[in-house]
């Protein structure tokens, strides 16, 4: 299924459900092509020849059309949507996907932008420790333009190889939160990518609603510090190195003086029958 057969599809799955459950609502048609780009672009091939669907999105909008997105219902029919026009397309869909609404002022009233990633288990786990390594000079080649959203009011720019976020002032991020530890975690710069490492914290770190020791992160990935919410984002990322013949969906970055994560924010989570 090409990009424009995927998008007719979910318009039409979104309809659909539209119709039944929230009858006079209707979703831009700016948002489906995003979430459609998103669900192609951002498809793993596997060595068994499958293709993985991503299962994280976030979707950002302007601050003043935030309020229309965090109906859980309507959350809940762009799942149903995204999970069934991805399988149509013969993608795999592993794991119930999420969905968190985010905003960020510079972006047009009437347009929106979906960041889309796979939830990644720990690196120990799941795929060779990125330390190791024949070419030493890879681990510290620096992410370009990536930043942490941090509780939704504030933008960090990671401009340096190891970042260490906690409540001590000595941390290149502090978060004078309680529920932060005070050395809580870390992020290191291996092989053009951030890895959050947890530095034995008390409340824990978690990506995308998982608890992580050590996770290789992507744009739109939520972290949470105990608690305290983070979004990771990077401005035109590199090309996602198990991607073959699939490349990362890529747009023109914006000027963003500022972003905002609603405080508010909400995430929905499809539930199969």
């Amino acid at each position: 299924m090409n990009l424009q057969e995927l998008e007719a599809r979910l318009q039409s799955l979104i309809e659909v459900d539209l119709l039944n459950l929230l009858p006079g609502r209707n979703v831009e048609d700016v948002v489906v092509q995003q979430l459609a780009a998103a669900i192609r672009f951002n498809a793993e091939p596997q060595e068994d020849g499958s293709i993985i669907a991503p299962n994280v999105f976030t979707l950002i909008v302007h601050p003043a059309k935030a309020e229309k997105w965090q109906d859980r219902q309507l959350l809940a029919i762009l799942l149903h949507s995204i999970a069934s026009a991805a399988q149509e397309a013969g993608f795999r869909v592993t794991i119930s996907p999420t969905l968190t609404i985010a905003t960020d002022e510079t972006l047009p009233l009437n347009d929106a932008r979906v960041l889309a990633s796979h939830r990644i288990e720990a690196m120990s786990e799941t795929n060779a420790n990125p330390l190791d390594t024949n070419a030493p000079e890879e681990q510290n080649k620096m992410p370009e333009n990536a930043f942490l959203i941090v509780e939704g009011v504030k933008v960090f720019p990671l401009k340096t190889p190891v970042i260490n976020i906690g409540r001590r002032l000595d941390n290149q991020l502090v978060i004078d939160d309680p529920r932060v530890s005070r050395n809580h975690a870390q992020l290191r710069a291996i092989k053009g990518r951030f890895v959050i490492f947890d530095l034995n914290s008390t409340g824990g770190t978690f990506v995308n609603g998982q608890r992580a020791s050590q996770t290789v992160l992507y744009p739109g990935d939520v972290i949470s510090l105990a608690g305290v919410a983070l979004i990771f984002g990077q401005d035109n990322p590199p090309p996602r190195p198990d991607l073959k013949e699939t490349a990362p969906y890529s747009q023109a970055a914006t000027e963003r003086p500022t972003a905002i994560l609603s405080t508010d924010h909400s995430t929905a989570k499809l539930k199969r029958k």
